[in-house]
């Protein structure tokens, strides 16, 4: 059942939910931040539009920096703006950015610990015909691994406006990824958020399905059809991957007994692998990761793509199925 005290979308699951891709919150977000805070700067390398950054430009050019095609660059000058004083936020294709830049990112940004905020526009399989070079379905693994990089994921573009202001005041680098097609907007402007808390948007006791980005509206989908056949899954939005939300995975393991990961990346080094590392060392209980398996994205519709490579409600179904048999057979 729907956890009303989150004020999810009231038309969820209907033709009416609107869908809008998670960068556009971005681009609002970020000239809400450069109202609020007149030390935000934008720098981005020759895809202004592309990542929602054009109108910040419009309304605040001497705050803007083209760099150009040089996404190595465009961290590096950010680091040092950061050191004087500014809160850089950077924008380019996550298969670039971090893609490209990652040494830069690592040396001059998070070994400095530098607050800047680098976006990662594009990112997992539903940027479909781009194909495989600009599908980046690594990116979470690479910048959680970075000591003092935060990592968030919203779930849509609602959430990605209020992630974009939490980050612009928090003196921490930031890695926000975002989508280039449109997704299910679930949430609304009431839904709080706040860094590091995971969100349960499904009330459930019989297992746990844990997930991030635009496959959140996926697995609320295969809990109601769950509901159907009198299975009761919780669903929590984890959309800080770093800081995780310990405690909210601790307590659905101890009172659900059973989970299952769902994402649009890779299952090596993904939210799957942090929920396993935060389960694995406090309440092991069965557990399915359900993602990416070890391959290159390849070209085609969005939605064919999540599909192919075995994101469908009915992979979600049956990942739940396979950790409640072993939860009540363990033998």
């Amino acid at each position: 059942m729907i956890n009303s005290n989150l004020y999810l979308n009231p038309k969820l699951f209907t033709d009416d939910l609107e869908q809008v891709p998670s960068r556009n919150g971005y681009g609002e977000g970020l000239v809400l931040a450069g109202e609020m805070y007149p030390n935000v700067v934008a720098l981005c390398a020759d895809l202004t539009e592309s990542t929602r950054t054009e109108e910040f430009k419009k309304r605040y050019p001497d705050r803007f920096i083209e760099i150009g095609v040089a996404e190595q660059n465009l961290v590096t000058v950010a680091s040092g703006m950061a050191a004087v004083g500014k809160i850089p936020f950077t924008t380019s294709y996550a298969t670039f950015s971090p893609g490209r830049n990652l040494e830069q990112i690592r040396t001059t940004i998070c070994y400095n610990d530098q607050p800047v905020k680098i976006i990662g526009s594009h990112a997992g399989i539903s940027v479909g015909p781009d194909g495989a070079t600009h599908q980046a379905l690594e990116d979470i693994a690479i910048m959680r691994a970075l000591p003092n990089m935060v990592v968030i994921s919203p779930v849509d573009s609602l959430q990605a406006k209020k992630a974009t202001l939490a980050i612009a005041s928090l003196p921490k680098p930031c890695y926000l990824r975002l989508s280039r097609e449109k997704v299910p907007v679930i949430t609304t402007e009431q839904t709080p958020f706040e860094i590091g808390k995971g969100q349960i948007f499904w009330e459930g006791k019989d297992a746990t399905i844990i997930s991030t980005g635009q496959m959140v509206y996926r697995a609320l989908e295969a809990a109601r059809e769950l509901e159907k056949n009198n299975i009761s899954v919780r669903v929590i939005n984890i959309h800080t991957i770093k800081p995780i939300d310990q405690l909210i995975i601790i307590k659905a393991a101890e009172e659900t007994g059973a989970i299952v990961t769902v994402e649009e990346h890779q299952i090596n080094g993904g939210l799957g692998g942090a929920v396993a590392e935060v389960v694995g060392q406090n309440y092991p209980v069965p557990l399915k990761i359900i993602g990416i398996n070890d391959r290159f994205g390849e070209s085609g519709e969005p939605n064919e793509l999540l599909d192919k490579f075995g994101l469908r409600v009915e992979e979600i179904i049956k990942g739940v199925t396979y950790v409640l048999r072993m939860k009540n057979h363990p033998d």
